[in-house]
């Protein structure tokens, strides 16, 4: 049987994973609130979140669970983040996308190198807080969020009661 070789990593790897060991490593060490990441396997482009609804919001008391995939050029290009969880938001789509312009390239997003992944965790869970109506994925949600808020309140309570509890 022939031995495996594991080919040496590349500067840009080494790179992203220096950097995405440091970051997981203060993020664990001072978890932002409501917010706990991990590594899922043994592949570094391969994290899990989980983020807690903040409190007065129809997310409250779910658990939310997050795949996020690190770009082999991180952090010169934003994460993929998405929800594994249902969830009933205007910012976020049935396939679990999530429109942020943290997480989208410049010249239609905001993405800097020194957001990291701290920062984009907490802009995802002040969406939550924070719907964004005007800048909708599901826009049949924006429009119940911005003419039927008390209906918009009950569904999104309803899916997290029915998906994001532990």
């Amino acid at each position: 049987m022939k031995e495996v070789v594991p080919t040496p990593l590349t500067p840009m790897e080494r790179m992203q994973r220096q950097r995405l060991g440091q970051e997981l490593l203060k993020m664990n060490k001072s978890p932002p609130e409501g917010i706990c990441v991990s590594r899922n396997s043994d592949r570094y482009d391969l994290l899990e979140a989980n983020i807690t609804g903040p409190a007065g919001t129809p997310y409250d008391g779910g658990v939310f669970n997050l795949q996020i995939i690190i770009p082999e050029k991180y952090p010169f290009l934003p994460p993929s983040i998405k929800f594994v969880t249902r969830v009933y938001h205007p910012n976020i789509d049935d396939h679990g996308r999530v429109c942020l312009d943290l997480i989208k390239m410049p010249p239609a997003g905001n993405w800097k190198p020194t957001l990291g992944l701290e920062g984009i965790l907490i802009a995802v869970r002040m969406l939550l807080e924070f719907p964004n109506p005007d800048d909708p994925l599901m826009t049949h949600i924006a429009e119940e969020f911005k003419r039927n808020n008390e209906n918009y309140v009950t569904k999104a309570k309803s899916y997290t009661e029915k998906y994001a509890q532990q």
